[in-house]
């Protein structure tokens, strides 16, 4: 047990005064059977047998998770039978535009015009040629579909079936990623076993991923949690140089993975920047690994520069400006540990306020000198969640009115303790959270010695006292429980890692020991034989509690259905020139580009100020404007077809205040329909809800609109051009059902 405590260079000091007994056993925590066992050179039969079940379980729990999630995507659209519009179809929302590519590289003559069809893209934006692999982080797509292309399996799988199982695929490394993080944590691979069987059971709230297939972080939250892991394992004592190197890179490849393949990468890594900046003030870990940490994340993300074709938005980000301002200060500030508890509390202070200004200030300038107002709604969208700015923005209303990004809900810890996963994490949480305080504490209370020697035995005391990679991984899930509560949307990077820490509480020594003593029968017999005991207890509970309902699950057949958007979109496709411009919602042009390929005014991706001030310009199809302004308007855009849909126009899901055509009414400053309060300065539209009153088919609306295609959910209005009033005007016939 003394191998942990035993660094390379290290006198082997003891650790200082004021660490327990239960830290210590902290530090050494089940050494018996880690993943790495075997590199440290044991090649006993036992260790290989061990460690190869350990290494099997894992492969089968991801596998067990990426048929289960496949088998519940085919049976809730009978994705197999149903015909290919509707299959486009079912990609919904933003998905369909990141799909639309991946479709459009496949259907190009060559992978090389079908990269410059991307890099010169006039299709997704009207009136605009703009580069799609520097706007968007579609590089999976075109990695996919270059891939398809070179293997020899286009006779035997269709194209949406390799894409939709590779992501899929993608669910079987997350499971695996966080089995090997329970692992490390608490060296017994039933700690993965467990984890993993949470994961899948708590489907629900650990992924979408089964009806947001395209979705941008069921691409990046697998690599971030393989990126937890290397750094969980970078983390730990006894790696040998190599190992390290090794480490290192697997870090640097995980994070660059994880930055190329979602737009908010900046803001899930300035939160990891800052775990890695609280752990360096805590004196947790050694100055080489906050550095190398640092410099890992900047590298990642200089790197998706590159390969975004110098895209400002990554050099704007505050995750690099905090990281720059963290390394210049400290680079000036030698004392920062040294002193009494109320001199370096004093210190840090002053060193976390210094660090903020500096940010800012690198920030602000950053984006002043490159001109970027890209990310601006997500800073207005937070200033108006906690109430620092106006509420009438409507880039920031449209993401308040959502409730994926709103405040968490309760029932989500209500199907987290049904699983009993939410009683063990608190309890986990609750230990690992206080103990780490006090060894905080300790650590700021002790004198920092200047010498080299003592240095490395204060180092070998940290390791003791507590371990820093659990220490990463106690702050992380705390971190990114808070965003999660705050935000719900972002609770899927949160519960993920809950599985693996409530598994390592289970399966790790520090409950257990603290019960024992208490209940005053600890030895090591017995503390092996709950490690074991309870996990495969739990998990037996576990199966024979959900496994019916799983089965009944997956029996469970449904079928897609949407007979009226398929009709629009098969009119689009044989009605309509191929060059056409459409102009309607956000979420409705994403299937129009992929189920048609004809050209759009706006889309989901919401990443570009000019855009989001287009989409809010077209939008006003459902505010109260007259039918010459939203005319002008939708002919800037470029549109030759506007869609108007019922479910906007009537629309009952959101409360008043929230449904689109009252953020529309706010940000014009008219007063809202239906009964209840309005804000004093608004005054009463002088025009009609345009999306109602066009259907009266009034000469002030037939002569600008023609009506064209018409069923229960949508009305497709073509835009006339302008011409002299002697001019007779020509419409089209209807085509309704």
């Amino acid at each position: 047990m003394t191998a942990l405590r035993q660094r390379k260079g290290s006198r082997g000091k003891e650790p200082p005064l004021g660490v327990s007994e239960f830290q210590s056993q902290q530090s050494n925590c089940c050494t018996d059977h880690h993943p790495e066992k075997i590199l440290h050179g044991d090649w006993s039969w036992g260790a290989i047998i061990w460690t190869s079940v350990g290494w099997s379980v894992a492969v089968g729990l991801g596998l067990l998770c990426c048929i289960y999630v496949a088998t519940l995507h085919e049976n809730d659209l009978w994705f197999s039978n149903i015909k290919e519009v509707e299959r486009e179809i079912s990609f919904r929302t933003e998905c369909g535009l990141y799909y639309s590519y991946y479709k459009q590289m496949l259907l190009a003559p060559s992978i090389q015009e079908g990269l410059s069809d991307l890099i010169h893209d006039n299709l997704t934006e009207s009136k605009r040629t703009i580069n799609l692999l520097q706007r968007m982080n579609i590089y999976q797509e075109v990695f996919l579909s270059v891939l398809y292309r070179l293997l020899p399996i286009q006779s035997y799988l269709e194209p949406v079936y390799f894409y939709i199982y590779t992501v899929f695929s993608l669910q079987a490394v997350y499971v695996i990623a966080l089995y090997l993080t329970a692992w490390l944590l608490s060296g017994s691979w039933l700690a993965g076993a467990l984890a993993g069987v949470w994961y899948i059971l708590n489907r629900v709230d650990t992924t979408r991923v089964e009806f947001t297939i395209s979705l941008r972080e069921n691409w990046s939250l697998p690599f971030l949690a393989l990126q937890v892991t290397a750094i969980t394992c970078y983390l730990r004592p006894q790696l040998t140089a190599l190992q390290q190197k090794v480490m290192v890179w697997l870090m640097y490849v995980t994070t660059l993975c994880f930055c190329l393949t979602w737009q908010f990468n900046q803001f899930i890594l300035l939160v990891q920047a800052l775990i890695i900046y609280t752990l360096d003030c805590a004196d947790f870990i050694t100055t080489t690994q906050v550095t190398t940490l640092y410099l890992v994340q900047v590298s990642g993300l200089l790197s998706v520069w590159l390969l975004q074709f110098c895209n400002s938005m990554v050099l704007g980000s505050l995750v690099l400006s905090f990281i720059v301002a963290v390394l210049f200060i400290r680079h000036f500030q030698s004392g920062l540990k040294t002193g009494s508890l109320p001199v370096r509390l004093g210190k840090l202070l002053l060193h976390s306020a210094m660090v903020l200004l500096l940010t800012l200030t690198i920030n602000y300038l950053t984006k002043k000198a490159l001109q970027l107002r890209s990310d601006e709604h997500i800073f207005k969208f937070i200033k108006s969640k906690f109430a620092l700015g106006p509420t009438r923005d409507f880039d920031a209303s449209l993401y308040l009115c959502e409730e994926a990004f709103g405040l968490l809900p309760l029932d989500t810890l209500e199907r987290l303790a049904g699983t009993l996963l939410l009683y063990p994490y608190i309890f986990t949480l609750l230990l690992l959270s206080g103990t780490l305080a006090v060894a905080a504490l300790q650590k700021l209370s002790r004198t920092k010695v200047g010498s080299v020697e003592e240095k490395k035995g204060a180092g070998e005391g940290r390791a003791v006292a507590f371990r820093p990679d659990v220490a990463y991984n106690v702050l992380h899930t705390l971190f990114f429980g808070l965003l999660a509560f705050s935000t719900m949307r972002m609770k899927y990077i949160w519960t993920g890692h809950m599985c693996a820490v409530a598994a390592y509480g289970v399966c790790g020594t520090e409950l257990w020991t603290l019960l024992l003593n208490t209940l005053r029968c600890n030895s090591k017999v017995m503390l092996r034989l709950v490690r074991y005991a309870v996990p495969l207890a739990m998990i037996a509970c576990l199966y024979f509690k959900f496994w019916p309902k799983l089965m009944e699950e997956l029996s469970e057949l449904r079928e897609f259905y949407d007979p009226d958007t398929v009709e629009l979109m098969t009119w689009i496709s044989t009605k309509t020139p191929k060059r056409a411009v459409f102009a309607g919602s956000m979420q409705l042009l994403a299937g129009i580009k992929l189920c048609t390929g004809r050209v759009l005014t706006n889309h989901p991706h919401y990443e570009d100020k000019d855009l989001r001030e287009r989409t809010r310009q077209v939008y006003q199809v459902y505010a109260r404007r007259s039918p010459e302004e939203i005319h002008d308007i939708l002919r800037a855009a470029g549109a030759d077809y506007v869609v108007l849909e019922n479910s906007i126009c009537y629309e009952r899901r959101h409360r008043r205040g929230c449904r689109l055509r009252d953020l529309l009414d706010l940000a014009n400053g008219h007063i809202m329909d239906g009964s209840g309060e309005n804000e004093l300065d608004l005054v009463p539209a002088s025009h009609p809800r345009f999306c109602e009153a066009i259907k009266t088919e009034a000469a002030a609306y037939t002569a600008l609109f023609n009506l064209t295609f018409q069923n229960k959910t949508f009305h497709v209005y073509r835009v006339k051009k302008k011409r002299k009033k002697s001019a007779k005007s020509s419409s089209e016939p209807s085509a309704s059902p």
